[in-house]
C-alpha cells in the first residue's frame, strides 16, 4: 500500500483535523484551481468527513512539476494513488473541470475492481453525455483572461496584475486544453449515488445538463439549484456544504469500516 505521508505531500492537502474519519471526502479543483479552493469546505466539513484536496501538478508548491496533458493522464494516476491506498470509503466532489476528473477516476476504480467513491458529487459542470464543443484554449491569453473574468472565479486583482497573470496563464491554458479536448467514452455507468449542484445562470452548465447526469449512475440521484453563476459556490457555500454533509451522514453509519 502507498504511505499517506508520501500521498499528502504530492497530490493531496489537508486543512483541517477531522472528526469524523468514517468517510474521506476527494475534493477536484477547477480548471485553473489548485487544492486551496476547497480550504474553507475543509473547516465545514470537519465533523462529518476527512477532506483531502487534490493538487494538481503545474501550480502553487507544485509549479515546478509540468502540467498534465489530459484528464486520462491525471485520472489514471489519482486513480492508482487512491486504489493503491488502505483507509475509510472515499466520496468525491469535483467542481467544473474537477467534475470530470473525479468521474472519470471513479470509473477506473469500479472497472479495476477497487473500492469506488461511495458518493460522487457534481459541481458546475454538464453530464459526460452532453456534449459541445469548446475552444477557449485555441485563444489568445487576452481571451482566457476574459473568460475568467466571465466566470467571475478568479480575483479581480490577480487578473489585473500582468507578472501574476504570466505566471498563471500557461497552467490555465493547459487545463483548459484537457478538458476541451476530453471525449466521453460511454461505458457502463457508476453504481454509487451522484448528485449534482449547480448555478441557476451558470452559462456552461444548464439545470438540464446538471439532471443529466443521472444517467450515468444505477445509484440514487438529485440536484441542487442555488442562485448564482458558475462560481455559486463561492457565495452559496453553506447550502452546498449542508448538502454535503447531510448526504455524508446517511452514509457514515451503514459503510463505516476500512477499504480493503
Amino acid at each position: 500500500m502507498t504511505d499517506i505521508a508520501v500521498l499528502e505531500s504530492l497530490w493531496f492537502r489537508r486543512f483541517a483535523a477531522a472528526r469524523n474519519t468514517g468517510i474521506r471526502l476527494v475534493c477536484f479543483p477547477h480548471a485553473g484551481g489548485s487544492a486551496t479552493f476547497y480550504q474553507p469546505f475543509a473547516r465545514a466539513l470537519e465533523s462529518v468527513a476527512d477532506l483531502w484536496a487534490v493538487q494538481y501538478p503545474g501550480r502553487q508548491d507544485r509549479r515546478s512539476e509540468p502540467a498534465f496533458e489530459s484528464i486520462d493522464d491525471v485520472a489514471d494516476q489519482v486513480a492508482g494513488l487512491l486504489g493503491s491506498t488502505a483507509g475509510p470509503p472515499l466520496a468525491f466532489f469535483g467542481h467544473s473541470m474537477g467534475a470530470v476528473v473525479a468521474f472519470e477516476v471513479a470509473r477506473r476504480l469500479e472497472r479495476a475492481g477497487r473500492p469506488g467513491p461511495v458518493a460522487l458529487f457534481v459541481s458546475g459542470r454538464r453530464a459526460p453525455s452532453v456534449a459541445r464543443i469548446e475552444l477557449v484554449h485555441q485563444g489568445t491569453d487576452a481571451d482566457i483572461l476574459n473568460a475568467l473574468r466571465e466566470l467571475a472565479g478568479t480575483d479581480a486583482r490577480i487578473l489585473g496584475d500582468e507578472e501574476i497573470q504570466q505566471m498563471i496563464l500557461p497552467v490555465v491554458r493547459g487545463d483548459y486544453r484537457a478538458v476541451e479536448r476530453h471525449r466521453h467514452i460511454p461505458g457502463p455507468p457508476l453504481t454509487c449515488p451522484v448528485v449534482a449542484f449547480g448555478g441557476d445562470e451558470d452559462p456552461h452548465a444548464s439545470v438540464a445538463d446538471l439532471h443529466a447526469w443521472a444517467d450515468h449512475t444505477t445509484g440514487a440521484f438529485e440536484a441542487h439549484v442555488f442562485s448564482g453563476g458558475h462560481f455559486y459556490l463561492v457565495n452559496e457555500r453553506d447550502g452546498v456544504t449542508a448538502a454535503v454533509a447531510e448526504n455524508l451522514a446517511a452514509l457514515t453509519g451503514p459503510v463505516g469500516g476500512s477499504r480493503k
